[in-house]
C-alpha cells in the first residue's frame, strides 16, 4: 500500500462487517454481495471513471491476475458510477470478463454506503477485500485517484487468508 493511502474509509474499517448492497452489472444482470457469503472471498475495487486512463490500467492489472484470485477463491468486482451501458462498452473495450458494477441510480448509493465518495463527487479508486465470512480484511483508499492501488499488498492478506483456512 503506498505510504499516503489509508486503510479505511469514512464509514468503514478493517475488521467490520461489510454491508450488504445489490447492483446491476454491465451485463444489466443483478449482483448480490450475499450470494458470496460462506462461498467465497470478494475484492471490490471502486474506480472512478469508466474510460479514464489510471482506471483503463487498473482494471487490466486485475484480468491479467484473474486465475491467481480465483485460486485464492476470491471473485473480483469493479464498482462505478458510471451507467450500466457505458461499463458495458468500456468492459467490452478492455476485454474484461469480471463484473463491472453501476452505482448509477441512485447515485452513488454504495459509494456512500462504503464511505468512498471523493469530495469532487465520484468514486474514491479504493480497493476492499471481503472474506468469505462477509469481514473486512483490506481497504486500500488511494490518496488520489491517479495512484494505482498496490496490488502486492492485497495478494500479501489474501495468502495470510488461505493460509488461515488451511
Amino acid at each position: 500500500m503506498a505510504e499516503s493511502a489509508r486503510s479505511y474509509t469514512k464509514t468503514l474499517k478493517i475488521g467490520d462487517v461489510a454491508p450488504d448492497f445489490t447492483l446491476k452489472s454491465h451485463v444489466r444482470e443483478d449482483w448480490h454481495l450475499a450470494n458470496f457469503r460462506g462461498k467465497k472471498n470478494v475484492v471490490l475495487a471502486f474506480v472512478p471513471f469508466a474510460f479514464s486512463r489510471v482506471c483503463s490500467a487498473q482494471l487490466p492489472s486485475y484480468e491479467r491476475e484473474l486465475e491467481r484470485f480465483r485460486s485464492a477463491d476470491t471473485e473480483v468486482v469493479a464498482i462505478s458510477m458510471d451507467s450500466v451501458y457505458a461499463l458495458d462498452a468500456w468492459s467490452q473495450a478492455m476485454r474484461t470478463s469480471f463484473p463491472l458494477l453501476s452505482d448509477f441510480y441512485p447515485q452513488g448509493a454504495v459509494v456512500d454506503l462504503y464511505g468512498v465518495r471523493h469530495p469532487a463527487g465520484m468514486a474514491e479508486r479504493a480497493v476492499i477485500l471481503i472474506d468469505k465470512e462477509g469481514i473486512i480484511r483490506h481497504i486500500e483508499v488511494t490518496a488520489s485517484p491517479s495512484d494505482l492501488p498496490d496490488n502486492q499488498k492485497l495478494f500479501e492478506v489474501l495468502r495470510t487468508l488461505q493460509a488461515q483456512a488451511n
